[in-house]
């Protein structure tokens, strides 16, 4: 006949192998999946140190309804020559720069100032690939504009 164990050493040994065996899909999951999945993708350096920057200027008395605010309205970005982007707060009020539809760049993130830019403040962002993105200041809703990232064609 068949015994069993009268000493609760086998369970312990069983149970200390789960979680031995736990432990181990933790760290690994936490140290080489994890890591991996939200690593960023290969962006050439061209892409991230371009020549130059864009700037586009909030220009002073953009809050007052008719006049121009975002200056270039209609911004056109070369990947590698001028894809990094920054808005210049030259008002006396603070603004915004929002997406009219949500946009994430797959290196950069979010886009979107994340809160006020201050008079005299800027927003930086570095595109790293081509898109088309329509933005507001959110406190001014009349305040719009837009910038186009292109690749280069050359």
């Amino acid at each position: 006949m068949l015994s069993l164990p009268t000493s609760s050493h086998a369970y312990g040994i069983g149970i200390m192998a789960i979680i031995i065996g736990a432990s181990i899909g933790v760290v690994y999951y936490t140290s080489f999946y994890l890591p991996e999945s939200l690593a960023k993708p290969n962006v050439s350096k061209a892409i991230l140190e371009p020549e130059g920057n864009l700037i586009i200027k909030i220009v002073d008395g953009a809050v007052t309804q008719g006049n121009q605010n975002f200056v270039p309205n209609a911004a056109i970005s070369t990947l590698t020559k001028d894809n990094h982007v920054i808005w210049e707060n030259n008002d006396s009020v603070a603004h915004t720069v929002t997406p009219d539809k949500d946009y994430e760049d797959s290196y950069s993130g979010e886009f979107g100032s994340p809160g006020v830019i201050l008079p005299g403040k800027t927003y930086e962002f570095t595109f790293t690939e081509d898109a088309a993105i329509k933005y507001h200041c959110t406190p001014h809703p009349w305040m719009t504009g837009s910038i186009t990232v292109e690749k280069n064609k050359f």
